[in-house]
């Protein structure tokens, strides 16, 4: 079984090979942290999360870099109108990102450079780039020269003589920086300092870095020339991806990454999120509602990851049923594992469904695939609790059942899905979520005996102990008040 990415700069699916056997190097595009991280961010994070997390199932040691951008006009602006400093705006929220992503269940990185923390990096790579050739000096600014470097459009299949046509339109040539280019196509590597903003000393006077030579430096300085995966949001192939490239393999003369990977965008209710529209929503905001943080792993998880997602009620009212059924399944050894005398230590598992996870996902990471295969165990584990519930026995040796339930753990971590064991299994009302799960099939066989007496005092019985039940024609959802 032979994984297979769709690689962006070559437009087609290809076999996954590492620079290094048996190793990934693999650079995420982090957030610029100038706000709280929004539900775009989510989709980006649980996408690489996982990612990162499957290379490590199928046996590869992967390093994962995502970096931070703690210096940027968004970020300066917030922190002038907090009468505050930048690093100040920046650290709070880089804190608050952690949190944010905690309540998601990403797992950390291996390494968080920031940009401000990589400046002798960023320097050296300006200065070589200007001793190729590459990049010119102007007034305190250092700019790069786009057409320098023949292979330019390469990742996003732009050309510059198609983007020049209407260019003219686009800028403003009273804008001295505009006025500084040798070029309208090139772009700033270094800026030069103005009034009253943070500056670092360079061999071009005192300024900062421009945006796309941060991630550039922080890749060379922590991964090499040449890594396996760069990965990101597909609104950062154009422009920023593709300046990456630009500046190092120009100085490099190798491949920057040898796959670079690109989720799709958030939309809401069908349009795009932007504060302007009144559809920006927080990831805090979110799980503040009370959506469950493993309802939204599963939302981002039931798309493929290239293609756009669309964050509607009904798509999170969806993933949260599903992860109902999910975490029953996870939940069952818990609560019946001692019933049927299971052991304890062993840690086999179904090698045919294993198998067929996997051989699903290396499809160009075909995670909707894998929830296909954990629902399968998780709905069976379910139908098992139900009849032990009403029975007090099963129709499955106890030994399947282990092992079923031991796959479902095992291949629902891979996707970062995990139950809070104490949390629920049994709650303050006495009712664990298997147990609720148990009277509402008892409620839907009453119904489809019409046997309506019995639904109803079923409802009011569950009703009468803060939960609510829910119809639709899905089936029925339910929550705790």
């Amino acid at each position: 079984m032979t994984l297979t990415l769709y690689n962006t700069l070559t437009r087609r699916q290809e076999p996954f090979e590492t620079v290094e056997p048996g190793k990934v190097k693999m650079y995420y595009c982090g957030v610029t942290v100038y706000d709280y991280c929004h539900l775009g961010h989510a989709r980006a994070c649980i996408v690489w999360d996982v990612v990162r997390r499957y290379l490590q199932f199928i046996g590869y040691e992967v390093r994962y870099i995502q970096n931070f951008t703690d210096i940027d006009d968004k970020i300066l602006n917030r922190s002038r109108q907090e009468h505050s400093s930048m690093e100040a705006v920046a650290d709070r929220f880089i804190k608050a990102y952690f949190e944010d992503m905690a309540r998601l269940g990403i797992k950390e990185a291996d390494e968080y450079p920031r940009a401000t923390h990589t400046m002798n990096g960023i320097q050296r790579l300006i200065h070589e780039l200007e001793n190729k050739g590459f990049a010119y000096p102007a007034d305190g600014d250092v700019y790069y020269a786009v057409r320098q470097f023949a292979e330019y459009g390469k990742l996003s299949g732009r050309k510059l003589e198609d983007m020049q046509a209407g260019k003219s339109e686009r800028v403003n040539v009273e804008d001295p920086e505009y006025q500084k280019k040798k070029d309208p196509f090139d772009f700033a590597l270094w800026k030069a300092a103005k009034p009253g903003e943070p500056a670092w000393e360079s061999p071009w006077g005192a300024g900062r870095p421009g945006w796309h030579i941060e991630c550039s430096a922080m890749v060379r300085d922590r991964l090499g020339d040449t890594i396996d995966i760069h990965a990101g949001g597909a609104d950062l192939i154009f422009p920023h991806h593709e300046n990456e490239i630009a500046q190092s393999e120009a100085v490099t003369g190798k491949p920057l990454a040898n796959y670079w990977l690109h989720n799709g965008m958030v939309k809401v209710d069908g349009e795009k999120m932007s504060k302007s529209l009144g559809n920006f929503t927080t990831i805090r905001d979110l799980l503040d509602r009370g959506v469950d943080p493993m309802a939204v792993r599963l939302f981002v998880l039931t798309a493929q990851y290239r293609t756009p997602i669309d964050f509607t009620d009904e798509a999170i009212a969806a993933a949260t049923n599903g992860w109902h059924t999910i975490k029953e399944g996870l939940l069952f050894g818990y609560q019946y594992g001692k019933q049927l005398g299971w052991g304890v230590g062993t840690a086999s598992l179904l090698a045919e469904t294993v198998e067929r996870f996997q051989e699903t996902v290396n499809n160009d990471f075909n995670f909707p695939g894998g929830l296909t295969v954990l629902f399968e165990l998780a709905k069976e584990l379910r139908r098992e609790g139900n009849i032990i519930v009403h029975e007090g026995k099963t129709e499955t040796s106890a030994e399947e059942l282990q092992l079923q339930w031991q796959t479902l753990v095992t291949l629902a971590g891979v996707l970062g899905l995990e139950a809070e064991i104490e949390a629920e299994t049994q709650t303050s009302n006495g009712l664990s979520d298997g147990e609720i799960e148990a009277k509402i099939q008892q409620r839907q066989e009453a119904r489809q005996a019409k046997n309506f007496a019995e639904s109803d005092r079923i409802r009011d019985e569950l009703q009468a102990q803060s939960i609510t039940l829910i119809d639709n024609r899905d089936g029925t959802r339910w929550h705790r008040n």
